[in-house]
């Protein structure tokens, strides 16, 4: 990996490490779980369990954006769940209500990234974690992406970015910054598709 790369990364994920965490009392918001009894064939009877996101199902789109320079953009945030605290990714997000998810993944290259892409590939789509939930992901190659705006995003929400050669972020696989399924799912996919398109 490029020395002044490598720096830039540490400086971000050492601004994002947890230095301290308070439990607090509240019920929770964002999150709720729907239990429901099952009545399948063959007299068999399941009482489960399942996770709702905001009232929803949590279906959500995960982006990979190529630059014209083909550099691949991460998206780094603080994962407080995750054992580091920080992940790199890929821009990611919800699904909101009557949009496709094609339509998710450009507002969502725009207010993590402020890019938009000439072109938007399906890869592929999965769920998340059928064993209890129903969210349905769906994963994006975004080519030919361009800068069009600053970052847009919440007033909880702190992501940074940045740009890598393809073999870069397989570097940052292999050490472990980029760990989540979904991101690595994502890549893999791309990967084979931006390597078919390149013959």
């Amino acid at each position: 990996m490029r020395k002044e790369k490598k720096i830039e990364l540490l400086k971000i994920l050492n601004q994002y490490q947890t230095i301290k965490k308070e439990k607090i009392e509240k019920k929770p918001s964002f999150l709720s779980i729907e239990t429901a009894r099952y009545h399948l064939n063959g007299n068999i009877t399941l009482i489960r369990e399942k996770i709702k996101k905001n009232h929803k199902d949590g279906s959500a789109i995960i982006v990979i954006p190529v630059t014209k320079e083909q550099e691949i953009i991460t998206v780094i945030e603080p994962r407080v769940c995750i054992k580091n605290g920080v992940g790199v990714g890929f821009p990611a997000g919800y699904i909101e209500e009557n949009e496709t998810p094609e339509e998710a993944s450009i507002r969502e290259l725009q207010e993590e990234i402020g890019y938009q892409p000439e072109q938007l590939i399906p890869l592929i789509s999965f769920y998340q974690d059928e064993g209890i939930s129903s969210a349905y992901n769906h994963a994006f190659l975004a080519r030919n992406c361009q800068k069009v705006s600053e970052q847009q995003l919440d007033p909880d929400e702190y992501i940074q970015y940045m740009k890598f050669k393809t073999e870069e972020i397989e570097e940052l696989i292999q050490m472990g910054y980029i760990n989540g399924s979904n991101s690595l799912l994502a890549f893999q996919y791309a990967k084979e598709k931006m390597r078919r398109m390149r013959k």
